[in-house]
């Protein structure tokens, strides 16, 4: 699928940023730009401590994308018994977190939110109802008979 390539190309390139990739041809090599992002993990590790930081994730696709993108550098998410499990609880240095993770996420999360929202839109138009816009807004509530969750 066209839509499904343009993601996994983009996620790539956004990748290839957060490792410093500084020729046309590093931006290609995936593995080489993880490498790169490991060994910047490693410096981080020798010089900062690691700190234990707590993230909420606002949905299922976020929070599986940012635990998967932790594991990908070698690091162990997790959460404690009782957490909700929107909690994902990392212990890092605060530097590796605050200048590449979190804005790594952040950029790969918006393209990944892009995509399922354009696949979702697009399977309602075709499947459901050709209108897929929001609920028309009206001056003011109607009298009620009930509500629905």
């Amino acid at each position: 699928m066209l839509i499904e390539a343009q993601l996994r190309d983009k996620l790539r390139k956004i990748e290839a940023l957060f490792a410093g990739a500084e020729i046309a041809g590093e931006r290609l090599a995936a593995e080489a730009a993880l490498q790169r992002v490991q060994a910047r993990l490693a410096e981080l590790e020798r010089r900062d401590p690691a700190v234990e930081v707590q993230f909420s994730m606002p949905d299922q696709w976020s929070r599986r994308l940012f635990v998967a993108l932790c594991r990908r550098y070698g690091l162990k998410p997790y959460r404690y018994r009782r957490q909700r499990l929107t909690t994902v609880v990392l212990r890092a240095p605060q530097g590796f977190i605050d200048e590449v993770l979190w804005p790594e996420f952040g950029e790969l999360n918006r393209a990944l939110a892009s995509y399922l929202n354009e696949v979702t839109l697009r399977v309602i138009r075709e499947e459901i109802h050709a209108d897929a816009s929001e609920a028309a807004e009206v001056p003011q509530a109607l009298p009620a008979a009930g509500t629905r969750a």
